[in-house]
C-alpha cells in the first residue's frame, strides 16, 4: 500500500523560502507521476504542481508558475517542492498525492499524504 510522508512546513516571513519533501513507501514511485495539492484556510484543494515518472517533464498552477519548482529523486523515492518568494496568499497545507500514471496527461491522485502545514506571515 502507498504510503507518503511529508515534510518541511513551517513558519515563514513573507518573501522567504521553503522546500517541502515528501517520502513514499510501499509502492515502485518510479513509475508514477507524483504532484503536490494544496489547501488554504476555509478554500478548497488547488492543485500546485505534477512531475511525470522520470522528472522530465513537469507542470505548474498559474499561481505558482517561475515561483515554485517541483523535482524528485527516484533514487530515494522522494518529491520535492522548493518554494521561493512566499506570500501569505501560499498559506495552506501541502499534500503531495501520487499519480495512477507515468504520465502528465489526465494524471488522478490516488494516494495521497496527511500535508504538512505552511504558514506565511505578512
Amino acid at each position: 500500500e502507498a504510503h507518503l510522508v511529508e515534510s518541511g512546513g513551517d513558519l515563514v516571513q513573507t518573501g522567504g523560502s521553503a522546500r517541502l519533501s515528501c517520502a513514499a513507501s510501499g509502492f515502485t514511485f518510479d513509475e508514477y507521476a507524483v504532484g503536490w495539492i494544496r489547501q488554504a484556510p476555509g478554500k478548497g484543494l488547488e492543485w500546485v504542481s505534477s512531475i511525470d515518472w522520470s522528472g522530465d517533464r513537469t507542470a505548474y498552477a498559474d499561481s505558482v508558475k517561475g515561483q515554485f519548482t517541483i523535482s524528485r529523486d527516484n533514487a530515494k523515492n522522494t518529491l520535492y517542492l522548493q518554494m521561493n518568494s512566499l506570500k501569505p496568499d501560499d498559506t495552506a497545507v501541502y499534500y503531495c498525492a501520487t499519480g495512477n500514471q507515468p504520465g502528465l496527461s489526465g494524471i488522478i491522485f490516488a494516494n495521497w499524504g496527511q500535508g504538512t502545514q505552511v504558514t506565511v506571515s505578512s
